[in-house]
């Protein structure tokens, strides 16, 4: 375990230290196995309680181009031609209680639901049982009880931390995302932890945090996975302005901050995937692997990625030939890493889709 001091002076490296830092973490690599992961990305709508600072995605009910809810038929089409694609991940993702705007909750009942919780795990039930897909739930907080509920039927969940500073909840990223709370987002990871919920999480990187605040995230989550080792993949995001957000004039992190950034998470989490999106980073993204990252996380060759439309998926032929040219091997993973596929982690359903598969 690193000191809280020596991260920062890790975070903070200039000039030829950089490179050292670079190869101490991949000194770290137990293969030279680049994974990724072929999935669909399934919006479930598009309300969302947070209204972050930097985000594109979210509408308001009244919205014209608001999606109150996709519809059953729409989204198992969707799945089913995924299957096609032979996609092993159904991501499905949408706004944080979404279902607290009166709209949202009558879309719900009009096709038979409570809730959006209900109607999600409706969805990877049905995703188990009719396509060769594995669930992956981005659902937002979420409580125990709904934890457990959900992991009947996801081959993992996700949320993620972002930052542990409270300070954040005042500055324009969090000020309006209640569920941007740092303590509730931590509850929900530890809870995941309790539950045996193969789990990925990360750090949202350049909205206003300082190194200090990286480098207590990351002690955050190091004292949540040296309880539970339950986290199997930590993404390092890099913040973009984009037209018409409110930090649209916040400046993105360096190509410098995010290779610290990215080899510090894999020093100090050797066991887990360290990802990078790569949609965010097409031209750079080979030297986050040359940093220590080992994963190029969910790419589709369906779907865009509806929280960063601007920034395409690249192609999985591209990711190959660039993942070669430095000098690794391009592999396929599942959305729960083999560390995990067994009977304490999975339920009793997903672990006998995987095994029988296999």
């Amino acid at each position: 375990m690193l000191s809280k001091e020596k991260i920062v002076s890790l975070l903070n490296v200039q000039g030829n230290n950089v490179l050292d830092l670079m190869k101490q973490a991949n000194s770290l690599r137990k293969t030279h196995v680049i994974t990724f992961s072929k999935n669909v990305f399934l919006p479930l709508t598009n309300i969302c309680r947070n209204d972050c600072g930097y985000c594109t995605f979210r509408r308001d009910p009244e919205a014209p181009d608001a999606k109150l809810v996709l519809t059953p038929l729409e989204v198992m089409n969707t799945i089913r031609k995924a299957d096609t694609y032979q996609c092993r991940e159904a991501l499905f993702t949408f706004g944080e209680q979404a279902d607290k705007y009166p709209q949202v909750k009558d879309a719900l009942e009009k096709i038979g639901f409570r809730g959006m919780l209900d109607y999600l795990y409706y969805l990877c039930e049905r995703t188990l049982h009719e396509t060769d897909l594995l669930p992956h739930s981005n659902p937002g907080i979420l409580r125990k009880n709904e934890l457990k509920k959900l992991k009947e039927v996801n081959a993992s969940m996700g949320l993620m931390l972002e930052n542990s500073s409270p300070r954040l909840m005042d500055n324009p990223a969090h000020k309006n995302s209640p569920g941007k709370d740092p303590k509730l987002r931590i509850k929900t990871i530890e809870n995941a932890g309790k539950l045996s919920i193969p789990f990925t999480t990360g750090l949202l990187i350049g909205i206003g945090e300082s190194l200090e605040e990286r480098a207590d995230s990351l002690l955050e989550l190091r004292r949540i996975q040296d309880k539970y080792d339950h986290i199997q993949e930590i993404i390092i995001q890099n913040f973009k302005p984009k037209p018409g957000i409110e930090m649209e004039k916040q400046p993105e992190p360096s190509l410098f901050d995010m290779i610290r950034m990215v080899a510090v998470t894999k020093i100090l989490f050797p066991e887990c995937g360290v990802q990078v999106p790569p949609n965010l980073n097409h031209n750079t993204a080979p030297l986050f692997i040359l940093s220590g990252a080992d994963d190029w996380g969910g790419v589709s060759p369906l779907t865009q990625d509806y929280v960063n439309p601007e920034s395409p998926w690249p192609e999985l032929d591209y990711l190959e030939q660039v993942t070669q040219e430095i000098g690794f091997d391009l592999e396929e993973r599942l959305p729960v890493y083999q560390k995990y596929v067994n009977k304490e982690f999975l339920s009793e359903t997903i672990f006998q889709k995987i095994t029988k598969n296999d």
